[in-house]
């Protein structure tokens, strides 16, 4: 027994030591021990919850349904390969839709025709990992940087949905994010928040002409889809939604489109068709004066009069927006 007792005890003390270094920081202080009230309560302020399984969410997993494929069976793009103006307006037809981004002195256009089969790129700009990305049935075109906890991080689409809303997920930790608002809702990431990058849905015609030394994504793609063609019809403008949302508001058409920002935790939403008619809207948002114009090429700015700052703004359906954001106000002339 005493034999048995002086191994055994040394091997405690070691496991001891491995577990308590493991928890302590450089300064001497066991960091995770210390901070683990301070996580608990801030997790508590952000909405995060658990399941009884362990698992971490924002939003119920309940209410996230599938949408039909499984997960990858929309393909992301990974690769993007990208090709002249000249050579894309072969094949884009002057009244298409294309997401337009302009960044880090780069600019790309990503054809609807492209993105309604695939939804997410996983894109480069300058050294730069963005996230572009679009959900057919809210209309949204938004894009993101790639960025999470300072890795670079791959997104893929999850085949689910949320409030009719494209659920991605990160290919680090498989957590569950929305399209819209970029948030993480289920998973090790819960409640972390991805950087929007400003990006605008536009008509061909107009962007080609303000911008042709545009890099267009090329149809080259690695995948066979039917590009050009629009598997969902007529859903744009009829009033139908093809699954359920958690809020909805009739007031307008639910395909309206709007754009919608977020001043100081106040929503407010912009109709498109006010903008193509009046060009500038100068409104106060929670005691904040912002300016929103449209220019010929349809990029659509929203600036904070008080710093010069620019608000990143979402481009979504009515319906969409509301869903996640029924407190949001809707600009009336």
């Amino acid at each position: 027994m005493i034999t048995k007792l002086r191994i055994i005890i040394p091997v405690m003390v070691v496991l001891l030591i491995v577990v308590f270094t493991g928890c302590v920081e450089d300064d001497g202080r066991p960091e995770l021990i210390e901070k683990l009230p301070e996580i608990n309560e801030m997790e508590e302020e952000m909405g995060i919850k658990i399941t009884s399984r362990g698992v971490k969410y924002v939003v119920d997993p309940a209410k996230i349904k599938s949408g039909g494929p499984p997960m990858d069976g929309i393909p992301s793009i990974d690769n993007p390969k990208y090709v002249t103006v000249e050579e894309a307006d072969k094949w884009i037809q002057d009244n298409e839709l294309v997401l337009a981004l302009i960044y880090r002195n780069t600019t790309r256009v990503y054809p609807l025709q492209i993105l309604v089969w695939h939804e997410i790129v996983n894109d480069e700009i300058e050294d730069a990992p963005v996230l572009i990305t679009y959900c057919p049935l809210c209309g949204s075109g938004i894009a993101y940087e790639r960025w999470i906890h300072g890795q670079e991080v791959e997104f893929g689409t999850s085949g689910k949905l949320y409030n009719s809303n494209l659920v991605m997920y990160d290919r680090k930790t498989n957590s569950y994010w929305s399209q819209i608002d970029g948030l993480a809702i289920v998973g090790e990431l819960s409640g972390t928040k991805l950087t929007p990058i400003s990006i605008d849905t536009v008509v061909w015609r107009d962007w080609k002409v303000a911008h042709p030394d545009s890099e267009v994504l090329s149809q080259d793609t690695g995948f066979r889809r039917a590009y050009g063609k629009d598997p969902y019809g007529n859903y744009y403008e009829n009033s139908f939604l093809y699954f359920p949302v958690e809020n909805e508001d009739n007031s307008v058409h639910p395909k309206t489109v709007i754009f919608g920002i977020e001043v100081n935790g106040t929503y407010k939403a912009y109709k498109e068709d006010d903008l193509k008619e009046l060009d500038v809207i100068e409104d106060t948002v929670n005691g904040v004066m912002v300016k929103v114009e449209r220019d010929d090429a349809g990029i659509v700015a929203i600036t904070n009069l008080d710093t010069g700052v620019e608000i990143v703004k979402e481009r979504d359906f009515w319906f969409a927006w509301y869903a996640f954001h029924p407190e949001t106000e809707l600009y009336t002339r």
